[in-house]
């Protein structure tokens, strides 16, 4: 490992500490904009907050080409030993210091100075539209490239491997009511009973069929229908949909045949059902170009018995949103592997530490290749 880096390693140490115990969930992560702020307030960068939003913009350098990483910053909101508080179980921590690691080694040592630097400290990965916000505000209008990255876990990558791109799959959450009338349970011809609609709702939803070589699945999350007052057949409900496809064309696919069966089951029980699709996330879309900087940069660092092939994965991440908004972007993640178990968002979730300081010698090497070429 480098030696700068190997310095470098006790502050990452401090930094991980201190954002780990100070988890603040998406669209609340207002003391940790303050706190990575306040780490670079006095150094040779430029600092753009905003007024309607957490996450901060820290620029080094100047001129073209502008190359990106982006790190987010939320924690979930998640039942941990009995209680419900937010809690970095996916990770967003360590991203977070990777990216604060880089940007302390480049302003410790020589970069190159034609090409700016630009690392984006992102808000609300986990609500799904963190990244379109920031796309809103032009963040990257002017970025040539943008990198991102991601602890796998150990089913997908071993400790101390890393690949240069996330294929992650597309992902969309809906919230549905069901609304009829309350009956006697003495007469249940007099209502249609909510639960059954959703367990037929719950069935069809299973039987789903879309090309089985693209991995996709819709998943009943909540359904809660009745009251204190077992004689009562519930004619309400509230449900939630978890709706997850590797490729946007499928996704498109799967939302319509989830309104399809909505509508058809409305119509059959002459009730109601209202389904509000909400928060996303998209489809990856990643760049040779860039994957191919990232890899040469993990051989360089690791070697080339440490690199694995691209990561393909039904999870999602809000990042590629950048690349669908704005298609000139050349991007790519990188996959860490770190032994990260029993899985991410498990609220008991670790993973060795050792990875953070590796990662910030790989992506630190991936954006000088990339403004140098």
């Amino acid at each position: 490992m480098n030696t700068a880096i190997q310095q470098l390693t006790p502050r990452l140490n401090e930094v991980f500490a201190h954002l780990h115990q100070n988890p603040e969930i998406s669209w609340e992560e207002q003391k940790t904009t303050t706190y990575i702020k306040q780490l670079f307030e006095n150094r040779d960068c430029r600092i753009t907050t905003f007024d309607d939003t957490t996450g901060l913009i820290i620029d080094i350098g100047q001129g073209e080409p502008v190359v990106a990483l982006r790190a987010d910053m939320d924690a979930l909101w998640q039942e941990v030993d009995g209680v419900f508080q937010a809690n970095h179980s996916c990770g967003h921590d360590a991203h977070m210091t990777i990216a604060i690691g880089s940007l302390f080694y480049l302003l410790e040592n020589a970069y190159p100075k034609q090409g700016t630097f630009r690392f984006i400290f992102q808000p609300a990965e986990e609500k799904g539209n963190g990244a379109l916000s920031l796309v809103e505000k032009g963040v990257v209008d002017d970025v040539d490239f943008l990198y991102g990255m991601h602890l796998r876990p150990i089913q997908e990558l071993r400790h101390g491997y890393f690949a240069p791109a996330i294929r992650h799959g597309a992902a969309r959450f809906a919230e549905g009511t069901i609304h009829g009338e309350d009956a006697h349970g003495a007469r249940p011809h007099l209502n249609v009973n909510a639960i059954q609609v959703g367990s037929e709702l719950f069935q069809h939803l299973n039987n789903i069929q879309i090309d089985p070589m693209i991995p996709h699945s819709v998943k009943m999350t909540t359904f809660h229908a009745g009251g204190k007052s077992p004689n009562i057949i519930p004619g309400n409900a509230t449900f939630s949909l978890d709706i997850r496809a590797q490729t946007n064309e499928v996704m498109d696919l799967l939302i319509d045949k989830v309104n399809r069966i909505t509508m058809m089951l409305a119509n059959l029980h002459d009730v109601t059902i209202n389904l509000k699709i909400g928060d996303s996330v998209a489809a990856a879309v990643t760049n040779d170009e860039a994957q191919a900087i990232m890899q040469q940069a993990i051989v360089d660092c690791v070697g080339k018995d440490n690199l694995a092939p691209a990561i393909t994965t039904t999870g999602g991440d809000d990042f590629h949103f950048y690349t669908i908004k704005r298609p000139a972007l050349k991007a790519t993640m990188l996959a860490i592997g770190c032994d990260l178990e029993p899985g991410l968002h498990h609220p008991d979730m670790t993973f060795k530490h050792e990875c953070i300081p590796q990662a910030v010698e790989i992506v630190t090497n991936a954006l000088v290749k990339t403004v140098e070429k």
